[in-house]
């Protein structure tokens, strides 16, 4: 027979569960403390319970720490300073105005928590660097995925990673997922020996976050419930 969950059980499932979720943040500077292998298994086992399309799991992970992440670290920040990969394209341009106020919003936030002013493209280019060496994190995870399939895959991965963040973060370990890496899937692929089908989406840091970095201490906005959906059908919502 199986067991009912009680009402104040499961409030308590809840009420962890939104504060691993409200908890994690984008972590962009970390201990050199190492995460063993045994946890980064589990973590990677819990994100692919995430759903995906007819079960197709289009996800493909390459996990690098030690010597390896070093390694990769030096190609991709030579490439980054040689300028070696096509101009990033994450978003479309013009980009609407109301994605743009935010995009702004982020820069000012963030290069201010590093002391960084917005017209130092010199200081904000050895900022960005840094994405390739997974911020000094204990390990490096690059995702990628078969580049024949078609957009609503890219989502399933999207949800395998943020399975992955969470599962992490209920651990008390941080991560970063960082779109930087995409443009250099020639130096990745190259040095990881990717089969020619697949691209890399992103990566990703993962290790215990520095809680005394200024930029880590940065808090991003988040739209209230009201500005981003429309609740419809509701009785308390029916006269709006």
């Amino acid at each position: 027979m199986v067991q009912t969950v009680s009402k104040w059980s499961q409030d308590a499932i809840a009420q962890c569960v939104a504060s691993v979720v409200t908890s994690r943040r984008s972590v962009r500077a970390f201990k050199p403390r190492p995460v063993r292998q045994e946890t980064v298994e589990q973590i990677l086992q819990e994100a692919a319970a995430a759903p995906s399309g007819a079960n197709i799991q289009p996800w493909r992970v390459y996990v690098v720490t030690g010597t390896v992440k070093d390694e990769l670290a030096n190609i991709l920040v030579a490439a980054h300073r040689a300028g070696a990969a096509p101009p990033p394209a994450h978003f479309p341009e013009p980009l609407p105005d109301l994605f743009r106020t935010r995009l702004i919003d982020f820069g000012a936030r963030y290069y201010a928590s590093l002391g960084i002013d917005r017209n130092d493209t010199a200081a904000r280019s050895r900022q960005t660097e840094k994405n390739f060496s997974f911020f000094g994190a204990p390990v490096g995870l690059i995702i990628s995925i078969d580049r024949r399939l078609k957009p609503h895959s890219w989502i399933d991965i999207g949800l395998f990673a943020q399975n992955l963040m969470i599962a992490a973060k209920a651990r008390g370990i941080d991560t970063c997922p960082q779109v930087a890496f995409a443009p250099y899937h020639a130096q990745i692929a190259s040095y990881l020996n990717m089969p020619a089908e697949e691209v890399t989406a992103f990566g990703m840091s993962l290790g215990f976050g520095d809680p005394e970095a200024e930029v880590n201490q940065t808090r991003m906005p988040r739209e209230r419930v009201q500005d981003f959906a429309r609740l419809l059908g509701f009785p308390d919502t029916a006269s709006r």
